[in-house]
């Protein structure tokens, strides 16, 4: 009877101990902003990608376990014959099809005759391994559709069409609506600035786009509205005269899609994240009464803000996980990358499990 009950314990512990092996620690040492992580099957390895590292470029992590991260170099440079960006090179997403891995990031466009602050466009860059070197497809911007655009997002649908998300920036799209007004009347801002969501089908051969983008998600036009307060506290805060929403992420599940979102200053402690589902890839999408899902605990005690620009990943045991970058008191300004346990429930509700700190658990 001994024998069984040790062995019993024995397994527990065992049982036990895989878990948290299979439980990140937040914050990773990863100072990335805008993290995004793919599985190689070939490799049986997790690879990231972020904002940071190098200058006019993106580098690259690998784990086996998603815990122990290390540094796998530049896998994208600016200096090559096809670069058409000439800095801000952002959010990085790869995809892998076909045996080859497909990089998809925002830059500033060196095609710039207005002299415009914010010329980012989105391009695609190609490599047969997911360290790279990743180089240029065309030399040029997927496509231009008047106005600057970052952080693009790939959905693939059950019948192979590929969609693009993208946000369109703030930079000179002032948008009338009562918090606007609002913020006139108290003298804080003249006019406020917005980013929006579009998507927009991609030509098979990734060399273009299908038809005309459509608008997928907007900050709130009333005041009155469930998502105003907490898509709007740049504003309210007195941080910024500019709403985002940004860094989106799609993904199917249930036969509904989902779209993630970000909302607020990417460098204040307001970033926080929402989501939306639809019927079809591209809309109409309808917000959750549960937003925020993701946001600061600072205000709760805890000690990460700034919570935002999220990836979902599905590891190899069939988890869902949030990917996002966070700060805390100790990094400062330094955006980190943490990732958090994600759920659907029966009702298709989406929660985030976060964000957690390693102090949590003390």
């Amino acid at each position: 009877m001994i024998k069984i009950v040790n062995l019993l314990m024995f397994l527990v512990v065992c049982f036990l101990s895989a878990e948290a092996q299979v439980k990140p620690v937040n914050p990773l040492d990863v100072p990335f902003g805008d993290p995004y992580i793919i599985f190689d099957d070939n490799s049986d390895t997790y690879y990231m990608y972020g904002t940071g590292g190098v200058t006019n470029g993106f580098v690259a992590y690998s784990s086996r376990d998603l815990k122990n991260w290390k540094k796998e170099g530049i896998v994208y440079t600016a200096e090559q014959e096809k670069s058409w960006g000439t800095k801000d090179f952002w959010a990085p997403e790869v995809y892998r099809w076909e045996d080859k891995f497909y990089m998809f990031y925002s830059a500033h466009w060196k095609e710039n005759p207005n002299n415009e602050l914010e010329n980012y466009k989105i391009g695609i860059a190609v490599s047969s391994t997911p360290t790279g070197p990743f180089e240029d497809i065309t030399g040029k911007p997927l496509f231009d559709p008047g106005y600057p655009i970052i952080d693009a997002n790939v959905y693939v649908a059950d019948d192979g069409r590929k969609y693009l998300y993208y946000s369109r920036c703030c930079y000179k799209h002032p948008v009338k609506s009562e918090i606007a007004d609002w913020a006139k009347k108290k003298g804080l801002y003249d006019e406020i600035e917005e980013s929006w969501v579009y998507g927009v089908e991609l030509k098979p051969d990734l060399t273009g786009v299908i038809g005309e983008p459509v608008l997928l998600l907007r900050p709130p036009v009333k005041r009155n509205d469930m998502q105003a307060e907490w898509e709007s506290r740049s504003v309210t805060s007195k941080e910024i005269n500019r709403r985002w929403t940004e860094g989106s992420y799609t993904f199917k599940h249930g036969g509904r899609y989902y779209m993630m979102y970000s909302a607020n200053h990417f460098a204040g402690e307001n970033y926080a994240v929402g989501y939306a589902t639809a019927d079809q890839p591209l809309g109409p999408y309808t917000k959750a009464t549960n937003n925020p899902v993701l946001e600061k605990n600072t205000h709760k005690g805890g000690l990460v803000s700034g919570t935002g620009h999220n990836s979902v990943l599905i590891t190899k045991d069939g988890k869902m996980w949030c990917v996002y970058h966070g700060r805390t008191d100790r990094t400062g300004q330094q955006r980190m990358v943490f990732i958090d346990e994600m759920k659907i429930l029966d009702d298709g509700t989406l929660e985030v499990q976060g964000p957690t700190h390693k102090e949590d658990n003390k």
